[in-house]
């Protein structure tokens, strides 16, 4: 375990949470108290800016050991992040995270691949890996080579002939930046225009997906304080190949794909239903910058669980 802690002030949670134009209730520093119930006692840090944490992590981690050469001698193209909420974290609570050391396999294809844990007064708020590989571990079959001109779909509107939720968004290297700071990420690393650098990172615009879910949710009238909903885990794929030609105001369409709930697909260990969302982000020429897979249940289903 690193042994120098992360602590996030409420700034950091504003600042990530308004570049992401996440309005969970969960993040506001007032209404978090509108919540029924709600166990936190405060707001918390978003899940994907965590995740930011980690990819900034593992970038200074692959440097050190002079990975990236593999990863591009290789063609390791795809960046996958697995993801298990186990608890939340709270500002200013230092916050602990341990990268293992990369395992290398090649059979069937080569993969490196890190464990991660993060832990948090005393307790283990986060579990999971990231691996390189040369294709994506989630939502690989889905196929979107078939679907109509999405410049031309009305924003959050169901793509016709498909199941699709779509949410057009526009990225902002200025946005980007805030994301970064806010997530402890030296925006310096990405952003340099005196070198002319501008590198988009990984996870930011995969963040934009829960905006999208909000807004979903809200034309779906769904209630966010009588019934709101957690993450309990991301499954993420990036094509660092499309990442890499990411530029300011460049156009983004997301896909959300909300799976019909089952018995099939329930917590670990308890009867509680996860609401499972497939979600994609398309660039020009339905070019699949990212696919991930969100995992949440609803906060009173776990509250009832524990208190029987």
């Amino acid at each position: 375990m690193n042994n120098y802690p992360f602590i996030f002030e409420q700034l950091h949670i504003e600042v990530a949470r308004n570049a992401s134009d996440d309005f969970n209730l969960f993040h506001d520093k007032y209404k978090w108290l509108q919540i029924v119930h709600n166990p936190f006692k405060g707001p918390i840090v978003l899940g994907f800016q965590l995740n930011t944490l980690i990819e900034y992590q593992l970038r200074l981690y692959r440097e050190a050991h002079r990975e990236n050469r593999v990863i591009t001698e290789n063609n390791l193209r795809f960046s996958n992040y697995q993801v298990t909420f186990v608890n939340a974290v709270r500002p200013r609570i230092p916050v602990y995270l341990d990268i293992k050391k990369t395992l290398i396999n090649t059979i069937p294809t080569l993969t490196l691949s890190n464990r991660i844990v993060m832990k948090s007064d005393d307790k283990t708020v986060l579990l999971g890996f990231k691996k390189e590989t040369q294709a994506p571990l989630f939502l690989a079959d889905t196929k979107l080579d078939s679907l109509p001109d999405l410049n031309e779909v009305p924003d959050c509107t169901i793509v016709p002939g498909t199941d699709y939720f779509l949410k057009r968004k526009y990225l902002n290297n200025g946005a980007v930046k805030n994301f970064l700071s806010g997530s402890f990420a030296e925006q310096s690393d990405y952003f340099d225009e005196l070198r002319h650098i501008a590198q988009y990172p990984e996870i930011f615009p995969c963040s934009l997906s829960s905006g999208a879910l909000l807004e979903k949710a809200q034309l779906e009238n769904h209630d966010f304080k009588l019934n709101p909903m957690v993450y309990t885990s991301h499954e993420i794929s990036v094509d660092r190949h499309y990442l890499s030609s990411l530029k300011n105001n460049e156009k983004l369409h997301i896909l959300v794909d909300q799976r019909p709930e089952s018995r099939n697909n329930t917590l670990n260990q308890t009867n509680i239903m996860r609401r499972t969302y497939n979600c994609y982000g398309l660039l020009q020429n339905n070019d699949v910058l990212f696919r991930i897979t969100l995992n949440l249940v609803s906060l009173k289903d776990i509250l009832k669980n524990l208190s029987s």
